[in-house]
């Protein structure tokens, strides 16, 4: 069977799920199953990367820390614009994937991500008096070029498009 067959069977059912994770993220929110539909999760994109054997730290406490991975387990993580959509609720995670010290590892990621001419803000339903506006609303290909530009640095990033107090 062709690879490109396969590769693009894999990615129509992979956008199927994160469409169901993403539905039930919005209606978690009080944002109802709709809310990420169209402009918001316009591309896909694919990232195959194999790692050579080394350690497999995630980032707590200002420090990396080893995790055993789950085999066979799908894991989602919260990413930047989630983080400015939910108006600071959700938190994007920081995360490096690499293997263990005696094994390689080849993962496959999946993101969803909006239009390069979608406005990302915060959900007018998750801004209240209690809860201020805590992001400006910008367009992706803005948050995306800064995004390279600032090597993908979660705190230094996100700085660029908070509301200064």
């Amino acid at each position: 069977m062709d690879s490109r067959y396969l590769v693009g069977t894999c990615s129509a059912q992979v956008r199927k799920v994160a469409m169901k994770v993403l539905e039930l993220i919005s209606e978690g929110l009080g944002l109802g199953t709709t809310y990420f539909r169209d402009e918001l999760c316009h591309n896909v994109t694919l990232s195959v990367n194999h790692y050579l054997p080394c350690l497999d730290p995630i980032f707590k406490n200002g420090e990396w820390i080893s995790v055993e991975p789950i085999s066979q387990a799908l894991v989602v993580n919260i990413g930047h614009q989630l983080q400015i959509i939910s108006n600071g609720k959700l938190k994007s995670v920081e995360h490096w994937a690499v293997t263990s010290s005696s094994h390689s590892r080849t993962s496959t990621a999946f993101f969803i991500a909006p239009s390069d001419d979608c406005i990302v803000e915060p959900a007018e339903a998750l801004i209240s008096a209690s809860n201020p506006q805590h992001y400006k609303p910008f367009q992706y290909k803005e948050f995306f070029i800064n995004y390279l530009m600032k090597q993908g640095k979660t705190e230094v990033l996100l700085e660029t498009f908070k509301l200064q107090a």
